[in-house]
């Protein structure tokens, strides 16, 4: 039986500002709870407090039965790693996501088998035979089984021919899809998903609905997209920030009703200050009216007394839960003329991904570029972030990341005055770890002015990031970081938009202020997406299909199958 229990919990950032306030949350067995709130309001910190990965400040955590986590970057495994290291393999990311005694287990053999290659001596040899007995004990023969049930369901190959392959020759969608294949078969009865529905394709996403509607897991999931919180979600816990830290509530029904819910309840707490605030005038006026008759009236100092005690009592007993504040991100994409053409492909063929199509998209065209996981979407948007086949200097990219090389043939090339601004997937920009964001504002770069730190801190305002000005890049959340990106974007000068995946960790209010920035852009815009609301905003379509031709399509596509290709 699994079951969650918060308690009471506080926690504060390293900077001394209150993050969380008197948390309390139940999750009982078989329960599916979403975990809502805007970005930077602690849902992923209360989620890694709940795992045992933080000590909360305040308050207490119990669980009941086995704990298994989906960390909100996941599917990046292999993508950032140090220069010159091997990304991790399948084997290290089903391991990552595997019960506590596997994890152990499996170490220890990694361990023995290094010590026999290193020196194969006898008590290495020894060393590694116990690794196996002990592997053997703790079921990680049974383990490998389940996981090559895993690969085949998520890669199509068996564990044997998949479990050393590097998790970077995968796409993002597709080692997620991998570890939830693994957490959803697994033993664990408390599961802890953060994003976990982030790069996956839309044939994914709903098998991942169905999934979690169907496992009696004790379940606490992060998630954006509205059509998983309405089919998977049983109730719905909001953070909802405040000056003091954020505080939770319970919708005890679906995200379906969620919205009319919170309305509800915002009037309901708007009426009760209101209410509030009326008593706590009277309550002065009578304290003063007595404090006034008792300066000439000695008989009146008890009645004045009382009126006090009544007073203290009332406002220590404090006001009602204040209303949350509602965001107010704003922003505001510029762009600029480009020629007519502003992408032109000819023959252009994705090696061993794509086969060759031609494609014109025509400046201030709006492309969502549809397919299954692996198909080569986000190559496609990486080669045209680097100018494409043969760039010119005008159409260098902005921004500090230079993606990488894509095998290609053919032609892919940006028209004249184009410059790609380049919104990564996985949020990697090594330049801008180690500084906050008013040092990275402040500084500038090659294609944006630095800003004094008064007009810095207006524009992290805008994008709801002021309180978050002092902290730096990597301890963002990660929509957060989503909205940093984008920012740069807007301070860039960037005329054609190539956004990957934008939305995955936007929250809701961020999203639709990213459809209503790119509404008002004046430029072009491709961007990569599995997203069914963000996808409606587009004007062109374009389909990687699963039998390897692209295409466009009069409206979106999403029972797209896998490419098929050697695995």
């Amino acid at each position: 039986m699994g079951h969650v229990d918060v308690s009471g919990v506080g926690f504060t950032l390293p900077d001394g500002r209150p993050l969380l306030r008197d948390i309390g949350l139940r999750i009982g067995d078989g329960a599916r709870v979403a975990l809502v709130g805007p970005n930077g309001s602690g849902k992923t910190t209360l989620l890694r407090i709940v795992a045992d990965e933080l000590r909360p400040h305040e308050g207490s955590v119990s669980r009941g039965g086995g704990l298994g986590v989906m960390p909100q970057f996941i599917g990046t495994m292999g993508r950032d790693v140090e220069d010159g290291m091997p990304a991790p393999t399948v084997r290290d990311l089903l391991v990552s996501v595997a019960p506590a005694r596997i994890r152990v287990a499996a170490a220890a053999v990694d361990a023995a088998e290094l010590a026999i290659m290193e020196v194969d001596d006898e008590p290495a040899q020894l060393g590694y035979a116990q690794a196996l007995a002990d592997w053997a004990d703790v079921g990680g023969y049974e383990q490998e089984t389940l996981w090559d049930v895993c690969t085949v369901a998520a890669l199509g190959i068996p564990f044997e021919q998949a479990q050393w392959r590097g998790t970077d020759t995968l796409s993002g969608g597709e080692q997620k899809r991998l570890a939830l294949e693994a957490l959803l078969r697994g033993p664990d009865e408390v599961l802890l998903l953060d994003e976990p529905d982030n790069y996956l394709d839309v044939p994914a996403k709903r098998w991942l609905e169905d999934q979690l509607r169907a496992s009696t897991k004790t379940i606490l999931l992060i998630s954006h997209d509205r059509e998983l919180l309405a089919r998977a979600a049983t109730r719905v816990a909001t953070l909802e920030p405040g000056a003091a830290g954020s505080t939770l509530w319970v919708h005890p029904g679906s995200f379906a009703t969620w919205h009319e819910a919170r309305t509800e309840r915002n009037a309901r707490l708007e009426e009760a200050r209101r209410r509030w605030d009326e008593e706590h005038g009277k309550l002065r006026d009578l304290m003063l009216r007595y404090k006034a008759k008792a300066a000439y009236n000695a008989d009146m100092a008890s009645q004045y007394q009382a009126a006090q005690t009544r007073l203290r009592r009332f406002e220590e007993a404090g006001p009602p839960e204040a209303v949350a504040l509602e965001q107010r991100v704003r922003m505001r994409l510029r762009g600029g003329r480009t020629a007519k053409r502003a992408v032109i492909c000819e023959g252009l063929e994705l090696t061993g991904l794509m086969r060759p199509f031609d494609l014109e998209v025509w400046y201030g065209d709006r492309v969502a570029v549809l397919g299954s996981n692996g198909s080569g979407k986000s190559h496609f948007l990486r080669l045209l972030a680097a100018g494409g086949s043969d760039p010119e200097p005008e159409h260098r990219p902005v921004g500090d990341v230079v993606p990488a090389p894509v095998r290609h043939a053919g032609v892919g090339r940006l028209g004249a005055r184009v410059r790609p601004g380049w919104f990564a997937q996985t949020h990697d920009h090594p330049s801008l770890r180690g500084r906050t964001l008013l040092e990275i504002l402040h500084r500038g770069d090659e294609h944006r002015r630095g800003m004094p730190r008064e007009e810095a801190a207006r524009v992290l305002d805008r994008y709801e990031l002021a309180r978050a000005g002092e902290q730096r890049f990597e301890s963002l959340s990660g929509g957060q970081q989503a909205r940093v990106q984008i920012l740069l974007l807007e301070l860039s000068g960037a005329t054609l938009l190539l956004l990957d995946e934008p939305t995955d960790n936007l929250d809701l209010h961020s999203a639709e202020a990213l459809q209503a920035g790119l509404d008002a852009f004046e430029g072009t815009v491709l961007a990569v997406t599995h997203d069914r609301w963000f996808a409606g905003s587009f004007d062109r379509f374009l389909v990687f299909g699963a039998d390897g031709q692209v295409r466009e399509s009069d409206g979106p596509v999403w029972d797209e199958g896998r490419v098929a290709r050697a695995r």
